[in-house]
């Protein structure tokens, strides 16, 4: 849409609020809301301003004056507001320079965008994220000098089998059978559904939804592939929506990976290719139909994987799940059909159109921009750097020998060794300025100062049972 046609699509929809939503560096949706009758056109170039010192990671008090810049072509009506309010995703501008602001995740992957045409490699990056999620009954926590706990509840949870819910009906998946039982094991089908309805009233086209492996209402819903921005832009209505109806049905949605112990972790296979000119270039007559730019693609993801875990696995919760000798793909290799790898070359169609990877190692707790902007950076560093990803590995990779294991590298194993192996590898990152070394000096400050090192210095429930009679 126009500034103009989004002003006639209020009109339409008798939209009396507009909401102004945008991104926190760290991946948080953020909004203000004003009376329709302030919208027009000017503000589609002008902004409107708020406080960045309030926002995470964003500017420092001293200048804090910032503008949201909407963007008229992400004009929907929300799907949640009892009174009629138009939504406008923006972006973010420096009110003194005029220029985008370096820390919006959104212009990240704008530049991202921009960048790929710059080179004439291709002029789409197209992006499938499958995110995984938890929907639960209950949740609480707390963290003092003298305890800390966490509790979670599901009527799905196999935890519950025994507990007087008067009448207990029984069906509750076990660990690791909620893939793919029918009702009544499968209790959320009609809230999976609705979620799935809500989202195609925004312009997300669905591709199906399903249980997921683990007990306790654990779910995925899949989308159709877009470009990246548009893809970042869907991912955070994804959530949104998720989270929103969920909680009008009395439930609670977390998008952790890791928040059950025994059971499958939560991941975000995430599904990317390029194109130019309308045609698919990574359809090939290499290795699992791939084209050598394609191959050169997975040589970049691989040799930069431990570099983007910090933005594709960005919480110490992250690495709950990135375990090794369990299923998570934390080897880095890659394979067809093989779902142990950590780049998955999917079969399940030739069709030139369908040829893709899967980088199965991102989760969900990440910020869709800043990922899928760091990994389209690391396969273009790959193409054309000509990188080779070795030899794939079509054997069960969990089944390997210590010996042959030795050989396979694997992703980092905790949030400090992902930063750390960004501080030593960025520099594929800051081409065409598309992150910049002050986006990547913040973000592994903010993340060692407000995770990393808070994480350390709390003891966990299981330190207890570990070590309280030592």
């Amino acid at each position: 849409m126009t500034p103009k046609e989004v002003l006639q699509f209020s009109k339409e929809k008798n939209a009396r609020m507009v909401d102004f939503k945008f991104l926190d560096f760290v991946g948080i949706w953020q909004h203000f809301s004003t009376p329709v009758s302030e919208l027009n056109e000017e503000i589609f170039e002008e902004g409107l301003g708020f406080d960045g010192s309030s926002i995470r990671g964003w500017q420092p008090i001293h200048a804090s004056d910032m503008l949201v810049v909407p963007d008229p072509a992400t004009a929907v009506l929300d799907p949640f507001m009892e009174v009629p309010t138009l939504s406008l995703i923006c972006n973010i501008v420096d009110p003194i320079t005029k220029e985008d602001y370096s820390r919006d995740p959104r212009n990240i992957a704008r530049k991202s965008e921009a960048y790929l045409k710059s080179t004439g490699i291709g002029d789409t990056a197209y992006f499938g994220p499958e995110p995984e999620f938890f929907i639960f009954d209950d949740i609480k926590y707390d963290q003092s000098a003298q305890h800390g706990y966490y509790f979670i509840d599901s009527i799905e949870g196999v935890w519950n089998t025994g507990r007087d819910e008067c009448p207990n009906l029984g069906y509750k998946p076990r660990h690791k059978e909620g893939y793919f039982p029918v009702a009544p094991t499968d209790s959320q089908q009609d809230i999976r559904t609705e979620m799935c309805l809500v989202m195609e009233q925004v312009g997300i086209q669905i591709e199906k939804q399903h249980h997921e492996v683990a007990t306790a209402g654990q779910a995925e819903i899949d989308m159709r592939f877009d470009s990246l921005v548009k893809m970042g832009d869907k991912l955070m209505w994804y959530k949104y929506i998720i989270k929103n109806v969920a909680w009008k049905h009395n439930k609670t949605v977390t998008f952790m990976p890791k928040p059950i112990f025994g059971d499958n972790g939560s991941g975000m296979h995430t599904h990317q290719s390029i194109w130019k000119g309308g045609k698919p270039l990574f359809a090939g007559n290499k290795y699992g139909g791939m084209s050598d730019l394609a191959m050169y693609y997975i040589g970049g993801i691989l040799k930069h994987a431990r570099a983007l875990n910090a933005f594709c696995n960005p919480g110490t919760n992250s690495y709950r799940r990135l375990v090794p000798g369990f299923e998570a793909p934390i080897n880095l290799a890659y394979s067809s059909r093989n779902r142990s790898a950590s780049i998955r070359i999917p079969m399940y169609s030739p069709s030139p159109k369908s040829k893709r990877i899967e980088v199965r190692f991102p989760d969900p707790s990440c910020n869709g921009y800043l990922a899928f902007a760091a990994m389209l950076m690391a396969g273009l560093d790959g193409i054309q750097n000509k990188i080779n990803p070795g030899e794939p590995l079509d054997k069960d990779i969990y089944g390997l020998s210590p010996e042959e294991l030795s050989k396979v590298p694997s992703a980092a194993g905790s949030l400090e060794e992902a930063l750390n192996a960004l501080r030593d590898d960025h520099e594929f990152l800051l081409k065409g300025d598309v992150f910049t070394q002050d986006v990547i000096d913040t973000w592994v400050e903010y993340k060692i100062d407000k995770e990393v090192n808070p994480v350390k210095l709390r003891p966990v429930p299981y330190e207890f049972a570990l070590y309280f009679d030592c």
